[in-house]
């Protein structure tokens, strides 16, 4: 019998409802510790000056790559600091939230109540391996999305089972990205809608921070990466359930 989207769909919100105060409580508390880490490594605002001062012209109406071009080496050296800080934040984050949903979604299934620090807690062994295999999968779909925005989806449609796969099938980070592209092309036409509904979702998400001026700006980022936290448990939980029906 062949696996329905819509009932993919169907189980992922039933999960969801009946986990709702736990899936968010972790993805408050992953973006919490993604904001706290975003702040502790980006540059103090002495240096940050230097992005906005004694450089040349870095007016609007540019594209990004001239604009970095025109930057004294002084003000590419700080935003090279500010952005490898979001990004080993941003991956930090994300990769406890997967873990802390990798082990949240079998225990729940079983029955078992799970908090969200005790998810995080249980997923303490797996969250080495998870942080490469993290790495490498956002280094690639990154470097895709660069060179250009379909080969980044494609990659990111292969590596969609990689975590999923390792944990349960419990084999190496790389037997995992090689095992995923092989079960994901073969399940594309459930999972491609997938991921392109979560880019979709995030890429709205970005087009909200203008409209929380109002907000104080870090209330704003943590409820900004609550929100995009929740929409990856979604996605997280859909390929599960996905990856459960597969193997069976």
């Amino acid at each position: 019998m062949p696996i329905m989207a819509s009932t993919l769909y169907r189980d992922t919100f039933n999960f969801l409802r009946n986990q709702l105060v736990t899936i968010l409580l972790l993805a408050l508390l992953t973006a919490f510790i993604t904001v706290i880490l975003n702040q502790t490594f980006t540059p103090g605002a002495e240096e940050l000056k230097i992005l906005t001062t004694g450089g040349a012209d870095l007016g609007s109406g540019i594209g990004l790559q001239e604009m970095i071009q025109r930057m004294s080496p002084e003000q590419q050296m700080v935003l090279l600091k500010v952005s490898a800080a979001a990004s080993f934040a941003s991956l930090i984050g994300n990769v406890l939230l997967l873990g802390g949903m990798l082990v949240l979604i079998p225990m729940a299934s079983q029955g078992n109540r799970v908090s969200a620090l005790r998810a995080i807690g249980f997923s303490a062994p797996l969250l080495p391996r998870l942080l490469l295999l993290m790495f490498l999968c956002t280094l690639m779909v990154q470097l895709g999305i660069t060179l250009f925005i379909v080969p980044g989806i494609i990659l990111a449609v292969g590596l969609a089972l990689a975590p999923i796969m390792m944990v349960n099938d419990r084999i190496g980070v790389f037997s995992a990205i090689r095992a995923s592209f092989k079960r994901s092309f073969a399940n594309v036409r459930l999972i491609s809608p997938a991921i392109l509904l979560w880019l979709a979702a995030k890429l709205a998400l970005l087009l909200l921070v203008s409209g929380m001026t109002a907000l104080h700006p870090t209330v704003g980022t943590i409820l900004l990466n609550t929100l995009s936290n929740v929409i990856s448990a979604m996605l997280i939980i859909y390929l599960f359930r996905l990856y459960m029906l597969v193997k069976a």
